[in-house]
């Protein structure tokens, strides 16, 4: 490889690099695209769930587990539904990917996330 060569390769390269950290990525969520950034409020008001969602949803389990009563307001699904964005494809981005609205807001408080060890972290197809 000559010289020119090689700094040509190195050139295109650079650019390359650049143009891909400075546009969407594939799997990389895109602001405004969950139903939640649509709404003024959650199934509760917004200080309510900050406060206290982990006490709703281990009630929901429990109420699902326990007695089989599904879909309530509180259910792990119906908070994946609402705020699961998308990337620039259209698919749903999990919402415990790094950066997303639950791994966010728990990485942010320190607090493990282990919900979806089990569950769905994209919605369900209807």
């Amino acid at each position: 490889m000559t010289r020119k060569s090689a700094i040509m390769f190195l050139a295109a390269s650079t650019v390359g690099l650049f143009i891909s950290l400075t546009s969407v990525q594939a799997g990389e969520a895109i602001e405004g695209t969950a139903k939640a950034d649509k709404l003024e409020q959650c199934v509760e008001p917004t200080p309510v769930m900050r406060r206290n969602h982990f006490e709703f949803i281990k009630h929901q389990r429990d109420l699902t587990v326990r007695q089989g009563i599904r879909g309530s307001k509180h259910s792990l699904s119906g908070c994946v539904d609402c705020h699961a964005r998308k990337d620039a494809s259209g698919k749903a981005v999990p919402v415990n990917a790094e950066g997303q609205f639950c791994a966010g807001c728990h990485d942010y408080a320190a607090v493990n996330l282990d919900c979806f060890s089990c569950h769905r972290t994209i919605p369900g197809e209807k």
